[in-house]
């Protein structure tokens, strides 16, 4: 499974998007499900509002029906945790959004990430590991 952030998120469904096509292409080709947390996609539900309206944010909805997403459920007892993450990273700095990515991988072990985000190169996963960001060309 591979973790996938707000900016790809909003690359799926919204055209006028640079790599609209490619990222598409990509994902439709993917054996399992995208991996996103619900912050990362309150945030591209909320850009789609604003670039492309309700048709936008249904497209959204539509990839969850057909689970080409899923979303990664972020617990009570893992609120600490994310604080010290976007402490940690607070010379980035690093948002709610980016940092349930991070958390999403320490509790999954995936390392693979769609992203935009030059963020990622620098994250790590439990203090060592780095993410495996997909290169799409």
């Amino acid at each position: 499974m591979i973790l996938c952030d707000a900016g790809v998120l909003l690359c799926l469904v919204d055209r006028t998007q640079p790599k609209h096509k490619v990222y598409r292409s990509v994902i439709l080709q993917l054996s399992s499900p995208l991996m996103t947390t619900w912050s990362c996609l309150t945030e591209a539900m909320y850009l789609a509002l604003h670039r492309g309206g309700w048709q936008m944010q249904k497209q959204f909805g539509q990839l969850l029906l057909d689970k080409l997403l899923i979303v990664y459920g972020v617990e009570e007892l893992d609120y600490s945790r994310l604080l010290m993450l976007m402490e940690q990273y607070r010379d980035r700095p690093m948002d709610l959004a980016d940092a349930t990515l991070v958390l999403a991988a320490e509790k999954t072990g995936y390392r693979q990430i769609l992203t935009l985000d030059s963020d990622f190169l620098f994250y790590r996963i439990g203090e060592r590991d780095s993410f495996d960001v997909v290169q799409v060309q």
